[in-house]
């Protein structure tokens, strides 16, 4: 039976399943109407761009069909404006099915087609509901099947939104890169198996953020070539039935001319209706992304906590106050949203994963919940590198007088003794001076094995951050 939500002013369709009311204002019809009471899962609705690509897709199709004189114009015309109009933002709330629904994502491929054919009709003089003059399957959906506008729509989305992503990555790896300059000279204790190590300068450590996250870009691009293969015009299994080469290669050209994205026909249009592999291989490329940015975040945390009992190498923004408990307390919350964001993509990035093993045959129907995650992903990706840039890094401060002190308390630059007295003695000068105090420079001394003026240029802090053997560059 109908939910209570239907039994509000209706309207009564049909379908091979028999008559079902509808919202006599809706522009969805009855197999949305159906797929709203089947499914009241998540409240979660399709993302905005997933129904962007959606109705660029049906525009697209009815361009190509009336060019082929298989669709009236007048038809393709009404189609294409109504799918104008909600590009644009309009209708967007009659999208009202739920992300986690019948497999492949037949329901909003409905929802798509109803909307369309009820506003195109409603353009065109009908009334909605009414689907003689334009209709949801023998119009909007002609020459397609949900088993290649889905998968075209969820490719459509991402590549749309990569240049969006790639852009922020390369954005916050840019202002680690300037931070890279101001540091340069900032000496500091390195820090492996977060015990003290070599010394390094600040600037060589965000130089490696920086370099970590044009990679993951440089990643990103790479994974976005594979998605601008497209099986629209493959329908229900890759045979194209029902639609064509002609078809294909006009629908793939208007959507290449809508969006400006270097789109094509699949090789092999088998492959990309079975498989989501693509996607996959993007989702892990944001992945990637996800690990060096949180790992990065986490670095953050560390180099700035304090700002008395700990680190406190560096200084981040503040940007709110960071207790309820704690008057003048300051976190770094910034860094602790972004890791958050990472963690999530983590698990969106294992439901992708298994939702694409399990397709079978000739198709995924896991598709709803691969897009929902692979979708979600690049947004608040996209959005937390852009916070972490200007709400953090850019404000970074460095606390050179606290770099120093920490790296003058440090016995690992004893390690550049080595290459001149050996590691075993050299390690038994670092035990002694954890053990007594004494710096690492008086015992050696004390003990005659290297005069001052030597000693001095192989414990340069300066000297061991270069390549090469400390000191050797000199007599």
């Amino acid at each position: 039976m109908p939910s209570e939500q239907y039994k509000s002013p209706s309207r009564t369709e049909r379908d091979p399943l028999g008559e079902f009311p509808v919202p006599a204002d809706a522009y969805y019809g009855i197999q949305t109407a159906r797929a709203v009471e089947n499914f009241p899962i998540s409240g979660l609705r399709a993302p905005a761009d997933l129904i962007l690509a959606t109705v660029l897709i049906k525009k697209a199709a009815a361009q190509a069909n009336a060019g082929l004189k298989r669709l009236d114009a007048r038809i393709a015309d009404a189609i294409a404006a109504a799918s104008d109009e909600i590009a644009s933002g309009a209708l967007r709330d009659q999208f009202v099915v739920d992300v986690y629904q019948a497999g492949a994502g037949t329901s909003h491929n409905m929802n798509t087609n109803e909307v369309l054919a009820n506003r195109a009709g409603e353009l065109l003089g009908a009334l909605r509901g009414e689907y003689r003059v334009v209709h949801p399957n023998d119009h909007v959906n002609m020459g397609q099947s949900t088993n290649d506008v889905f998968p075209t729509a969820t490719r459509l989305a991402l590549l749309m939104m990569h240049g969006a992503l790639a852009e922020s990555t390369r954005a916050l790896a840019t202002a680690f890169a300037r931070k890279a300059e101001a540091f340069r000279g900032v000496l500091k204790v390195g820090r492996t198996h977060l015990q003290d190590a070599v010394p390094i300068t600040l600037g060589q450590e965000f130089g490696g953020y920086a370099a970590c996250l044009d990679r993951s870009a440089d990643e990103l691009d790479h994974a976005a070539v594979g998605l601008q293969e497209l099986n629209l015009g493959s329908t229900a299994v890759g045979t194209g039935l029902n639609a064509g080469d002609d078809y294909t290669a006009a629908a793939i050209h208007n959507l290449s001319s809508y969006t400006r994205l270097a789109l094509k026909p699949a090789a092999n249009r088998f492959r990309v209706t079975q498989s989501m592999g693509d996607v996959v291989t993007y989702s892990g490329a944001m992945r990637r992304l996800a690990v060096e940015a949180g790992k990065i975040a986490s670095d953050l945390r560390l180099l700035s906590m304090g700002p008395r009992a700990g680190i406190a190498e560096i200084t981040l923004p503040a940007v709110q106050p960071g207790s309820s408990i704690m008057p003048g307390k300051v976190n770094p919350s910034i860094p602790e949203m972004v890791n958050q964001v990472c963690y999530q993509v983590h698990g969106c990035d294992v439901t992708i994963s298994a939702a694409a093993e399990a397709g079978q045959l000739e198709l995924n129907v896991m598709m709803p919940v691969i897009a929902w995650n692979a979708l979600h992903m690049s947004r608040i990706l996209r959005e937390a590198m852009n916070a972490l840039r200007t709400r953090c890094v850019n404000g970074i401060e460095a606390d050179a007088d606290r770099c120093r002190e920490l790296l003058d308390r440090s016995t690992a630059t004893a390690t550049a003794l080595s290459p001149y007295i050996g590691y075993a003695a050299t390690a038994e000068i670092a035990k002694e001076s954890v053990k007594t105090g004494t710096p690492i420079r008086d015992i050696v001394l004390e003990r005659g094995l290297m005069d001052q003026q030597k000693l001095d240029r192989v414990l340069s802090a300066e000297n061991m951050t270069r390549p090469g053997i400390a000191g050797a560059d000199k007599p």
